[in-house]
């Protein structure tokens, strides 16, 4: 949610903004929040009047009281009376305008980094740099889940008895390397000076809201019948809201935090034949990062936070290469973004394995997380970027690691997690 001062003093700038997310069916908000901000100022300004005069009439009566003047007294608080009436119509009127006034800022679009390409969906994003040779080996790669299949590690059959379709179990090695996954991303982030974290798996209305824009919240989100909780789509939105309405000294940022979660997704839509198994997913499990800093250090800080990602993926021996995302294919509180993709010998081309964000002040804006410094309060910036995803790293994992006999090699960085074992076979 931008600045309404700024929406204010720069309509033509946001409408611009507008324009080059393709949502010019937005442009019309922008106006209208202009004259609905105005009346509500309006609104205020007069209530601030009335108070104002009461409590200077509330004065003047206790001294026509202590005078004896009981009838120029009564004829005050007549006055009074009245006003307070008027004030009462004024301050639903205020909240009422208030809300509609935040209702639609929430919808209109942050404002995109200048750097970022200008372009309508995913189609048009840029390739930024590529990391790792990507190599197509002499003999055929299946498809994942035959792969996990020849270990008995994936059981796609009983999950649909039991869940439905978009579950699996995981088994035996398979499940082990999942688990061996999550634990080396965890310490790698350990490593690089980040504080573990579990947080809470379910979080409430006003949280989401803080974090994501409605329509992501509908797309994503499953809601606790009865219950103002959702479950958690990703662990960034639960340790964002960690610092909902706190004030953080400069001294004590940046704020640097990696957490391990279970991500629950409705994943929308039909899908085609390479995203069966597990590669979209309403369960999977998740190290992702954040960080709350300086509204002058996020730029560094993204910079760091997708290059995390990198050096994971290139520590297993995986080429990798990042993407900028274009306007069209950011969402709304995003003023910036790079997909970290994987290579994919099977599909010989390039699959996202992970997203790296910076928000800017969006997400502080509406969850109220504030810094205090020399310079007084004002709104911190967050960032948030997948560390690993084990269910698609698995896919990349297994594809790129695979050997001509059937046999899976183990990286050397990941054997410590998995008893010594140099192979899968």
């Amino acid at each position: 949610m931008i600045d309404i001062k700024f929406l204010r003093e720069n309509p033509d700038a946001v409408k611009e903004n507008i324009k080059k997310k393709f949502q010019d069916e937005k442009l019309p908000m922008v106006d209208e929040v202009i004259a609905l901000d105005a009346e509500a100022r309006k609104t205020q300004q007069e209530a601030d009047d009335l108070r104002s005069r009461r409590n200077k009439i509330s004065k003047e009566i206790g001294k026509l009281m202590g005078q004896g003047k009981k009838e120029e007294a009564e004829a005050l608080k007549a006055e009074v009376a009245a006003g307070a009436k008027r004030l009462a119509e004024l301050e639903a009127k205020e909240t009422e305008l208030q809300e509609k006034v935040t209702k639609i800022m929430m919808v209109i679009p942050n404002i995109i980094d200048p750097s970022v390409p200008i372009g309508k969906d995913d189609s048009e994003n840029v390739e930024v740099t590529k990391y790792g040779e990507p190599v197509v080996p002499d003999f055929e790669i299946p498809y994942h889940t035959e792969i996990m299949e020849r270990f008995n590690g994936i059981d796609l059959d009983s999950a649909g008895k039991v869940a439905g379709n978009g579950f699996y179990y995981l088994m035996g090695d398979i499940a082990r390397l999942h688990s061996a996954v999550i634990a080396y991303a965890r310490d790698f982030m350990i490593n690089r000076g980040f504080t573990y974290c579990i947080p809470p798996f379910m979080i409430r209305s006003n949280v989401v809201t803080g974090v994501m824009s409605f329509a992501e919240m509908d797309a994503m989100m499953y809601k606790i019948e009865g219950e103002d909780l959702y479950l958690i789509g990703t662990s960034e939105h639960s340790m964002i809201g960690k610092f909902i309405d706190t004030i953080i000294p400069e001294d004590q940022l940046p704020k640097t935090l990696t957490s391990y979660s279970p991500c629950f997704r409705k994943e929308k839509g039909a899908h085609g034949i390479e995203e069966r198994g597990v590669y979209r997913i309403h369960q999977f499990e998740k190290q992702e990062m954040i960080v709350v800093c300086k509204p002058e250090d996020s730029a560094m800080w993204f910079d760091k936070l997708w290059q995390n990602t990198v050096d994971l993926f290139r520590s297993m021996d995986i080429p990798v290469r990042t993407l900028e995302c274009c306007s069209g294919d950011l969402a709304d509180l995003k003023v910036k973004s790079y997909d970290v993709e994987a290579w994919s010998p099977r599909q010989k081309k390039y699959f996202e394995v992970g997203s790296c964000s910076n928000l800017g002040d969006a997400q502080a804006r509406r969850l109220k997380i504030r810094i205090s410094g020399e310079k007084g309060k004002y709104f911190a910036h967050t960032l948030n970027n997948t560390v690993v995803a084990p269910p698609r790293m698995l896919i990349a994992f297994l594809e790129n690691n695979l050997q001509a006999d059937g046999s899976v090699r183990i990286p050397e960085v990941l054997r410590p997690y998995m008893g010594g074992q140099e192979f899968l076979k």
